[in-house]
C-alpha cells in the first residue's frame, strides 16, 4: 500500500512540541479527514494540547507502507509513528 505521511507538530500544555507522524492511504485528499485523524490521536493523550491545523501538520512525502502498518491503515483509516514528547 502506497501512503502519504504527514508530519506534524502540536505544542503541549507544559510547553513541549509533540513530534509524529499521520500515515493515510495515498489518495485520501480531504485534508479535514486527515486532520481527524490527528485530533483523535491527540485525544487519547492525558495532557492538553493546542489546536491541529495546516500550521501544525503538512504533507511530507509518499512511501510503500510496511505490511503492519498497512493492514492497520486498512481497518483503522491510519496509522500515527509517535515521534517526541507524545508520552
Amino acid at each position: 500500500m502506497k501512503i502519504s505521511v504527514w508530519d506534524t507538530y502540536v505544542a503541549r500544555e507544559d510547553g513541549k512540541t509533540m513530534h509524529f507522524d499521520i500515515l493515510v492511504p495515498n489518495n485520501l485528499k480531504v485534508i479535514d479527514t486527515i486532520f481527524g485523524y490527528g485530533r483523535e490521536f491527540l485525544s487519547t493523550k492525558p495532557f492538553q494540547t493546542d489546536e491541529l491545523s495546516s500550521k501544525e501538520c503538512k504533507f511530507c512525502h509518499m512511501e510503500q507502507a510496511p505490511d503492519a502498518v498497512a493492514d492497520i491503515i486498512s481497518k483503522k483509516g491510519y496509522y500515527i509513528i509517535e515521534m517526541e514528547n507524545c508520552e
